[in-house]
């Protein structure tokens, strides 16, 4: 079985071919800066080997993810599981060969790097009997290997780039063949780059990364001027895996692609007229004063008084001079409470810009004879969130906890309100589907992620027992949810 692959053709169109088994001893490095096309050779390189050797892609910004139908890889979404259960799967994907592309696009970048670091490290623990050859290709590796401290903590640099020491320096008499790609050379840890013996090197335009490249190439430094004239695809290879000399390669074609490209120009969209178009762009950037420190409560407070305080948390319209009193918002409260009660109910809503669904608030407001100031639109990003958490017509009972829910902020008062509902109703968690839905999102990290910071401010408490379902406390209220529902 030949162990050699077609990566791209020379300028006169002979074909360039990488050696995967001798990939496997001597590893690769690969650089170019933003649109050289480094993702694009990374993918053809990823396909054309793909029936040959095992694959682990650590993929920052889920571009990889196509490579699953096509190929077989297993899409691990990382913004899913825990720490534990990262070193777990990556153990798992040793022993059963598997292919696997680790979706990091729901993580910040200090938890890409601490996740990133588990799953290197439990694939570089497996017992010896696992060492079965594999690519490990790490996408934007300046971002896992940096050469200086940024804005990271100094616990996720630490770890993440022993992790990468580890794959290049000792990682190829485990089975691991390290292929790392980076944008820039200068940003990338020479003791991690040093490691590699084949070179891809794209188009770069600062002298630093240039001269660089140049080295790694065997070039002298009046040549590297070439590398900044490189075209789109196109790269200078070396190694023994490539070539003995350096030589040029454009990169072939990939039978995938990622998820989103813009390719080309686009047609600009028929637009709406001007003073119609500024209300739209300018309808989302009122700004809403920080929430003052949350005041006792007056004993006889109503819901209905609650929820005008809700509503008046930005400037009032200014009072109308025709004759006679302004309308207020209690004069209104119900059929305003009717409309957004009507708009919630629509499965779509949570999805919805803010801007959006309030210009769709006014239309209906003026269909019914309503002043659609009465609401502006940071009073009714509140206001419709607590009708999709089916608070839209309050009652009595329900003054205390919205009273708490004023210090929620907007973009959280939704899924809080549900989790509170449920405690009141004594019913089960809401689930994270239920949740994500309403948060508007389908990202399981965002979720997670979103509990966290509700624990964190104080406004609930998180329990899980040992059959792993969960329950929520609201501690203003001494209320519990019943267990989630296995």
């Amino acid at each position: 079985m030949t162990t050699s692959i077609i990566i791209g053709n020379e300028p006169g169109g002979a074909p360039v071919t990488i050696d995967v088994e001798e990939l496997l001893a001597t590893r690769l490095l690969v650089q170019g800066n933003s649109g050289s096309g480094k993702s694009h050779l990374l993918r053809r390189l990823l396909e054309e080997s793909a029936p040959l050797v095992q694959q682990v892609v650590i993929d920052p910004e889920g571009d990889f993810v196509t490579l699953a139908e096509p190929f077989g890889h297993v899409v691990v979404d990382a913004g899913s599981y825990g720490s534990h259960e990262i070193g777990q799967l990556a153990a798992r994907i040793r022993k059963h060969r598997a292919s696997v592309v680790l979706a990091l696009d729901g993580l910040e970048i200090d938890a890409q790097m601490k996740c990133a670091a588990i799953f290197l490290n439990a694939l570089f623990d497996a017992p010896r009997e696992q060492w079965y050859p594999a690519l490990v290709v790490v996408d934007e590796a300046q971002m896992f290997a940096p050469a200086a401290a940024g804005d990271v903590s100094e616990e996720a640099r630490r770890i993440s780039l022993a992790a990468m020491t580890n794959l290049m320096c000792r990682g190829r008499k485990r089975g691991l063949a390290g292929v790392i790609a980076t944008q820039r050379l200068a940003k990338l840890a020479k003791n991690v780059a040093a490691e590699a013996s084949n070179f891809l090197m794209g188009r770069t335009f600062l002298d630093i990364d240039m001269q660089r490249a140049a080295d790694l190439l065997g070039m002298e430094r009046r040549q590297a001027e070439q590398i900044r004239d490189l075209a789109r695809g196109h790269f200078l290879g070396l190694g023994p895996a490539i070539s003995r000399r350096p030589l040029s390669v454009r990169i072939g074609t990939a039978r995938t692609a990622p998820k989103s490209v813009v390719s080309g120009l686009i047609p600009m969209p028929d637009t709406a007229p001007a003073e119609d178009l500024f209300a739209l762009l300018t309808a989302d950037l009122a700004e809403e004063a920080p929430p003052p420190p949350r005041p006792a409560p007056p004993p006889a407070e109503s819901a209905a008084s609650l929820m005008e305080q809700i509503a008046a948390s930005s400037t009032q319209p200014e009072p109308s001079h025709t004759a006679g009193p302004a309308p207020t918002l209690a004069d209104h409260e119900e059929a305003l409470a009717d409309i957004l009660v009507e708009m919630a109910q629509d499965p779509e809503a949570p999805f919805r810009a803010a801007a959006v669904s309030y210009q769709d608030f006014t239309v209906r407001c003026r269909m019914q004879r309503i002043p659609p100031t009465l609401l502006d639109l940071p009073a009714f990003r509140r206001r419709f969130a607590m009708a999709l958490a089916g608070f839209g017509h309050p009652r009595e009972e329900e003054a205390e906890l919205l009273d708490i829910a004023r210090a929620v902020p907007d973009d959280l008062l939704a899924p809080f309100l549900l989790i509170a509902r449920a405690a009141m109703d004594n019913e089960p968690c809401p689930d994270d589907d239920a949740l994500a839905h309403i948060y508007g999102t389908s990202s399981p990290g965002r979720i997670r992620r979103m509990l966290e910071h509700l624990e964190k401010s104080g406004f609930i408490v998180l329990r899980t027992d040992f059959g792993g379902r969960r329950s929520v406390g609201l501690p203003g209220l001494n209320l519990t949810t019943a267990p989630q529902e296995a």
